[in-house]
């Protein structure tokens, strides 16, 4: 039997059987994501500053706060960049920014078993939101990361900028319906900026390049993983359909206790680490920035 701490697993149905619980937790899964989205994203911008394009007083409008818009706002503060604006028009996701969600990781705690620590909540205090959309039409630096249904067309046009970024929502190309909808380029093209760039996120074959879509994927592809395991009787995540929580129960505290559960819970006759299984999908997603 591997050697684990007991707070990790515990008799099941009975003394023979075990449940097994992931030290990752589900917000651990959100954010790990997220760190490789606003890596990308800073990667960008420090290389901009370098070519004297931006700087980090720059003033800076994100459009979207569910959860690429977060974490790149909360990238950007610990870096230095200090005039920064979130814009969604939902004004109760204004509550996201002083929760962990998007925190950036502390280095080196991500090879551990134990819960990854999210520093500087507190630091994210004084960072600006609005649902004013009028906001987006000139700043130095506009992100985008509504996605489907988010900035149209008429709005991007609005838009004047010296660096425009836009997250492309499509992941691997593997859906023509989606495909099609995907109208990105079209608003790059329609907003006034002589710097255009995309984020484009991918990895697990996933068909979008949400953050609750890859989270859902990793917790489903290192579940089946899990069960092909001798041993194992069965096991389950502790996901539920956030979106409604978030968007029509808008009661963000319960998203925030849900996700602090562990990621996966497996029934099994052999105690073992299930962490490194779900490392080696997250591990799987990388995000890089196109040139538009």
């Amino acid at each position: 039997m591997m050697e684990m701490n007991s707070h990790n697993y515990d008799t099941g149905i009975s003394s023979e059987v075990f449940t097994v619980k992931s030290s990752i937790r589900l917000l651990d899964i959100f954010n790990l994501i997220l760190e490789k989205k606003s890596n990308a994203v800073l990667d960008l911008f420090h290389g901009l500053i370098e070519d004297g394009i931006i700087e980090k007083n720059s003033s800076i409008i994100i459009i979207g706060s569910y959860f690429t818009g977060t974490a790149i706002a909360k990238h950007l503060k610990i870096d230095n960049f200090n005039d920064i604006t979130i814009v969604d028009i939902y004004p109760h996701l204004e509550g996201l920014i002083n929760s962990k969600i998007g925190n950036p990781i502390k280095k080196g705690e991500y090879g551990k078993s134990e819960h990854l620590e999210f520093d500087m909540v507190d630091e994210f205090k004084d960072m600006g939101f609005s649902s004013d959309l009028n906001l987006i039409k000139n700043a130095d630096i506009v992100i985008d990361t509504t996605g489907f249904g988010g900035i149209n067309e008429s709005q991007s046009q609005s838009i004047f900028c010296n660096v425009f970024l836009i997250e492309d929502p499509v992941a691997e190309d593997n859906d023509s319906l989606l495909k099609s909808k995907n109208n990105i380029s079209h608003r790059a093209d329609l907003v006034n900026s002589n710097h255009k760039y995309i984020l484009k996120t991918k990895g697990l074959n996933t068909k979008t390049s949400g953050t609750m879509t890859f989270t859902i994927d990793v917790a489903r592809q290192s579940m089946n993983a899990l069960l092909a395991r001798e041993g194992v009787l069965y096991c389950s995540s502790e996901m539920t359909f956030f979106e409604e929580i978030i968007f029509k129960e808008k009661d963000l505290d319960r998203f925030f206790s849900l996700i602090e559960s562990p990621a996966i819970k497996v029934s099994t006759i052999l105690p073992f680490d299930c962490d490194d299984v779900i490392r080696e999908f997250i591990d799987e997603i990388h995000s890089e920035i196109l040139i538009r």
